[in-house]
């Protein structure tokens, strides 16, 4: 029976594995047992999903990229070029806590920049950008801008990746979308006109 996804002749795909439709798997990427890829989604080189992991549709992995057990990543999450997850808080070589893996659940929209650390048991929400080499350490609200290490909030992006920029009367438009968001206690929500 043939794949309706594609993987490069080097990755590798553990039996177990189940890749949505028009998924593409490229140089040295290996694919571990019951991960779950959805369809449309891209694996750059060198990317390892590990076992239990669950990926939505169009999920865009970069070059370099390992991400873990206990990581979900919802629909259209970009995750940048040797970005890092992690899901220990505290390893030691010689205690073994795989069965204590922590979950970070990844949004749908967000993107994560090159060399970014996601320290596990905090979640990204939907379309927040975290920006290139940014540790992030706490929970990450839906819309947030992050850099630095440790990361910190400096503002708030659009669906587009666009920074916002809010008025007196705290409404902000996408240059590109032209969507209207709306700041309101610290969070933002999408104004449907």
């Amino acid at each position: 029976m043939e794949t309706e996804y594609f993987a490069h002749p080097t990755a590798v795909i553990d039996s177990g594995a189940k890749i949505g439709a028009g998924t593409k798997i490229w140089h040295f990427s290996h694919v571990m047992p019951n991960a779950i890829l959805g369809e449309a989604c891209n694996l750059g080189q060198n990317v390892v999903v590990s076992p239990d992991v669950i990926l939505g549709k169009n999920v865009k992995i970069q070059n370099n990229v390992s991400i873990y057990t206990g990581v979900t990543c919802e629909d259209d999450v970009f995750l940048g070029p040797s970005m890092v997850f992690t899901n220990v808080t505290n390893p030691r070589s010689a205690v073994n806590r795989r069965g204590s893996y922590e979950k970070t659940n990844v949004g749908k929209g967000a993107s994560i920049g090159a060399n970014a650390t996601i320290v596990c048991g905090h979640d990204i929400g939907k379309y927040a950008f975290i920006g290139a080499g940014a540790v992030v350490t706490k929970t990450v609200p839906a819309y947030a801008l992050m850099v630095g290490n440790p990361a910190r909030q400096i503002g708030w992006m659009s669906e587009y990746g666009h920074r916002l920029k809010f008025d007196a009367s705290q409404t902000a438009i996408c240059p590109e979308s032209k969507q209207k968001y709306k700041l309101e206690n610290d969070q933002i929500f999408l104004i449907n006109d």
